[in-house]
């Protein structure tokens, strides 16, 4: 006799639908933004290319000038800034970027070493693809923005579960509605499957990139960050040559560099010879260790200051962070992927994945399909709760309380313990629910269906 298949609980099936409901309209236009800044972003290499090939592009001439010389040039060309970074050209044909600091403004000067002559000028305020990063990481409204951020990323992943819940057939004997949608079953069915069917796709892509995403957000990312760091998965002495460092001060805050190296401590200078190495020593000794083209010098601010070189390199396996004495020009520390512990290593290359650069013009347009198919899927969801709303309602779904599904609830505490602020958030709305939706007749009317 053919076993009937089991009848989901039907209270389960619309608390859960009720949460997927609030967290989809809630954070539809943030998500919205990340695809398409996300998108963007990707193409980032090849944008800048074309914005700024003019201030790219140099002429290779037999004569050149050394990188304290360019130096020497640009900081004469301004003399009340501050340089703070020298960034050699990866190859002949590519102009030198000196970064420098007047006041509270900050820019770059993309110098010919060729001519010897700065070919442009631009701020950073100006450069369209840091706003872009700005936006996508922090809505530009620094530490909040970030936490607003980072809470829909969470959310995000709310969303999937509860979907896939909802997705889930209740029997096995067509692919239809599952893999792909049912165009012959009438324009309701169809909207529902053109929202759910999408969403099943890029769900193990939207996954990955909401994962590899949370190590930069500043609240998990940070705690993650370091229980990373202090579980021995941090700094083998290796990296150090010598002594490790006396120093307190992190990397990230002096320097631009990997996120496995930014809680590496910053050894200090030797000061006792007062005479500096020139930065043509700190380029040589970079090109002999094999740092990858492309790389940053970010220049010694204090007297017992480090150059500190660094290289976001496309590939994970070429990242690279170094502190070299200013005085003696000796490497104190040498921290690259092949140091890195094993959770180090998988970050690494989540991020060059992230940022669609591991793999080149296939990772691109594989990160691009999965945002393109978020687009869809936020678009389709907000379009199937538009059409079923009632006129003068948000039309959310009919629910009992969380806590009469010890299921449900189980899942939203595991969420909430994993992702601190989903926790918070979920405790505030249940507040809300309870002090003032549930206590007031006309707003629980007009929020349920």
């Amino acid at each position: 006799m053919e076993q009937k298949p089991k009848r989901r609980d039907p209270s389960l099936q619309r608390i859960i639908w009720r949460w997927h409901f609030y967290a989809g309209i809630i954070f539809a236009p943030i998500l919205i933004l990340l695809a398409v800044t996300g998108s963007t972003y990707l193409f980032k290499a090849e944008i800048e290319q074309v914005l700024y090939d003019d201030y790219y592009e140099v002429v290779p001439q037999e004569t050149k000038l050394t990188a304290a010389e360019q130096l020497d040039k640009v900081t004469e060309l301004y003399p009340n800034a501050v340089a703070t970074k020298y960034r050699p050209g990866e190859d002949e044909q590519r102009s030198t970027e000196i970064k420098l600091l007047d006041g509270n403004e900050s820019f770059t000067v993309f110098f010919d070493p060729y001519s010897g002559e700065v070919v442009g000028e631009l701020a950073d305020q100006d450069r369209i693809m840091d706003r872009i990063e700005e936006l996508h990481g922090e809505l530009m409204a620094g530490t909040i923005g970030d936490r607003i951020v980072e809470l829909a990323a969470c959310w995000a992943l709310v969303l999937i579960v509860t979907g896939l819940y909802l997705w889930f057939p209740k029997n096995n004997r067509s692919l239809s509605g599952v893999v792909f949608p049912r165009f012959t079953k009438g324009t309701k069915i169809l909207r529902r499957d053109l929202h759910a069917v999408p969403a099943f796709w890029i769900t193990g892509g939207l996954v990955f990139l909401i994962m590899t995403g949370l190590p930069w957000s500043g609240f998990w990312g940070n705690g993650f960050q370091t229980l990373i760091t202090n579980s021995g998965e941090g700094y083998p002495p290796s990296v150090w040559i010598g002594d490790a460092p006396k120093s307190s001060a992190a990397t990230k805050e002096i320097a631009e560099v990997p996120w496995a190296a930014e809680n590496l401590n910053v050894p200090l200078s030797n000061v006792e010879g007062l005479v500096p190495q020139p930065l043509d020593q700190i380029i040589e000794t970079a090109e002999y260790e094999g740092i990858y083209p492309g790389y940053t010098v970010f220049l010694p601010q204090e007297k017992d200051g480090v150059y500190t070189l660094s290289i976001f390199s496309p590939k994970a396996q070429d990242e690279a962070t170094m502190h070299i004495d200013q005085y003696t020009g000796a490497i104190l520390a040498d921290y690259r992927y092949g140091n890195y512990g094993v959770i180090g290593k998988i970050v690494a290359w989540g991020i060059t994945l992230h940022k669609g650069t591991q793999f080149g013009l296939f990772n691109q347009l594989l990160s691009l399909a999965i945002c393109i198919g978020l687009l869809l899927v936020v678009f389709s969801g907000l379009y199937l709760w538009w059409k079923r709303k009632p006129e003068k309602a948000l039309g959310a779904p009919k629910a009992p309380s969380v806590i009469e599904s010890k299921k449900f609830l189980l899942v939203i505490v595991a969420m909430g313990i994993l992702f601190p602020l989903v926790g918070l958030s979920i405790l505030a709305v249940w507040l809300l629910d309870q002090a003032i939706i549930q206590r007031t007749k006309r707003v629980k009317k007009w929020l349920n269906a």
